[in-house]
């Protein structure tokens, strides 16, 4: 049943809805809305303000709440307007955020320029540069990225366009010396290419692993079985939150587990099943398995092997039930998994390579 907002949830988007306010406002809104449980779709469809500009006001909020002790001026520029460049400084660091911003209005920067100022002062900060000229300012980092892409390039035009970028930000004398250098001096130095990503897909839902918590071995008793803590995962990898000392198996995401609602494993001895497995395709005995039951479905159903247990301090029971039990169901069991047959392990780790 979805809630009734109350009147200053709705008095609160209207306003939004009016758009009335600053950029600021409208972020502090969208922040509190969502803080009061309202999903960005939901502010969206009675606002009109999307979910990206939803984020991008609310960061941009934050950013210009973290500029601490910013000239007046600065604070007067971005009351406003100017989200979208104070968005593009999430990225970096409390001080050179003041300082991005002073350049900002002291140049005037469009969105463009603050995008690959972000990008040059976030580079230079992975690397240490011994290049001579240039000191640590803003400016002065600012600049070097630029004598840096400069010196790489073999288009005149591109290199000038480059050095008068770096010559716009630069502060020290030195470091505008070496960047005039270029203008007269030549020489190319070749760029590092920078490598590929190590990019893989998972094509299907079963290269997604699905983990189940494991309640130990048979023999288990009720309780044990009860209090295995149950998962749960977000987001389109599965992500998992496991409690400290849990044990788990991973298993191909299969239909079966992707429909359960609460599975739990138990490893059973093989002789203890109700009925008798096949053989093996190897032709060896199995001495243990992998039970996987459902404790979401707690209730007799002809067709299912069930788990029960007369008193909570009784070991668990798997058994076949024509009629309905007087005691406790525990779950259903959807899997009955044998050991996989590996002959040897340390062909699983080897590069196999195969000729046409």
């Amino acid at each position: 049943m979805t809630q009734e907002p109350d009147a200053l949830t709705t008095d609160l988007l209207q306003r939004l809805r009016r758009k009335e306010g600053t950029w600021q406002d409208w972020g502090a809104g969208c922040r509190q809305l969502q803080k009061q449980g309202l999903s960005p779709q939901a502010i969206f469809e009675a606002t009109g303000i999307e979910p990206i500009h939803q984020n991008q006001l609310i960061i941009a909020l934050q950013v210009n709440q973290s500029l601490g002790e910013a000239p007046e001026s600065v604070r007067a520029y971005f009351q406003t307007r100017g989200s979208d460049l104070l968005y593009e400084l999430r990225v970096l660091s409390a001080g050179d955020r003041l300082a991005v911003a002073t350049l900002i209005v002291e140049k005037q920067l469009d969105v463009t320029a603050v995008h690959e100022v972000c990008r040059a002062l976030k580079a230079g900060g992975y690397q240490k540069d011994d290049s001579e000229g240039f000191g640590e300012s803003v400016g002065d980092r600012i600049g070097r990225y630029y004598w840096q892409l400069a010196r790489q390039q073999r288009d005149l035009a591109q290199r000038s366009r480059l050095i008068a970028q770096g010559l716009r930000f630069v502060e020290s004398a030195s470091g505008r010396q070496a960047l005039e250098k270029l203008l007269t001096d030549f020489t190319v130095v070749p760029a590092v290419n920078q490598p590929r990503l190590p990019l893989y897909r998972l094509d299907t839902a079963e290269e997604v692993p699905y983990l189940v918590p494991v309640a130990g071995t048979a023999p288990l008793t009720a309780t044990a079985f009860q209090q295995v803590p149950r998962l749960s995962c977000t987001e389109v990898f599965r992500v998992v939150a496991v409690p400290q000392g849990m044990s788990l198996v991973a298993l191909p995401a299969w239909q079966v587990l992707l429909n359960a609602v609460d599975p739990v494993a138990i490893l059973w001895p093989a002789a203890d099943l109700p009925a008798e497995l096949p053989p093996s395709p190897e032709g060896l005995p199995i001495a243990q398995v992998l039970l996987i039951v459902d404790r979401g479905l707690a209730e007799w159903n002809r067709d299912r092997y069930l788990l029960i247990a007369p008193r909570a301090s009784d070991a668990v029971q798997l058994a076949w039930l024509p009629e309905p039990p007087t005691a406790p169901i525990l779950g259903q069991l959807l899997l009955v998994l044998r050991p996989p047959q590996v002959l040897d392990e340390s062909l699983n780790r080897e590069l196999w390579f195969f000729e046409e």
